[in-house]
């Protein structure tokens, strides 16, 4: 099994589970609700990566694995939803290792797909913030791209990063690593320090 397969159904989990626990905590919705919140938030990136891209069919139709994967990270959110409730540095975790995660193989498959590189980033960015961004307008939040915190910009960095790496060779898994690591830090540093984004407005 490849590094990307397995990256990909661990990053629609986590990703799952990130949509669960704000469905929950938002209104207390039954189990499908919370359900159908949680496979938007894990395939709504994806599956609007491979529409513009004209990839079809779409990752999650052809492959019935990654519903398995959704379904499991709401079953295990179920199970320990207290226990992850409160603590907001997994909750952190599940959230910033599913956008880095879900970059990176945008971004590659976009590449592989033969798209400009610029456009390949943009596309990992999309891949990895627009299932949460649907997911916060479903649920009547302040979608993430609009908020403070380091995000998409994060996702761009570590987007960049393989693409560099990549161009000069750098073998697969290590690319895949390092840019992971790139987006993660990003993210760690951007919570821990509080740092945003110059305002467009002085």
């Amino acid at each position: 099994m490849q590094i990307q397969y397995i990256l990909e159904l661990t990053g629609t989990c986590f990703f799952a589970v990130s949509g669960a626990l704000v469905a929950n905590k938002k209104s207390e919705q039954d189990w499908f609700g919370v359900t159908f919140i949680g496979f938007i938030t894990a395939i709504g990136g994806g599956s609007i990566r491979d529409i513009l891209l004209g990839s079809y069919p779409l990752v999650w139709v052809d492959d019935v694995a990654f519903l398995y994967a959704i379904f499991f990270g709401i079953l295990m959110t179920r199970l320990f939803y207290s226990f992850i409730q409160k603590r907001s540095k997994e909750r952190f975790i599940f959230d910033t290792l599913g956008i880095a995660m879900f970059t990176i193989l945008g971004t590659e498959k976009a590449m592989d797909l033969g798209v400009n590189p610029v456009i390949a980033a943009i596309m990992g960015m999309l891949s990895a913030v627009m299932g949460g961004v649907i997911r916060d307008v479903l649920t009547n939040e302040i979608p993430v791209l609009f908020r403070k915190e380091v995000y998409a910009s994060a996702c761009l960095a570590g987007a960049t990063l393989y693409l560099v790496l990549d161009y000069f060779g750098v073998e697969r898994n290590a690319c895949y690593f390092f840019s992971i690591l790139l987006i993660s830090v990003i993210r760690y540093l951007a919570v821990k320090f509080n740092l945003t984004l110059p305002k467009f407005k002085v």
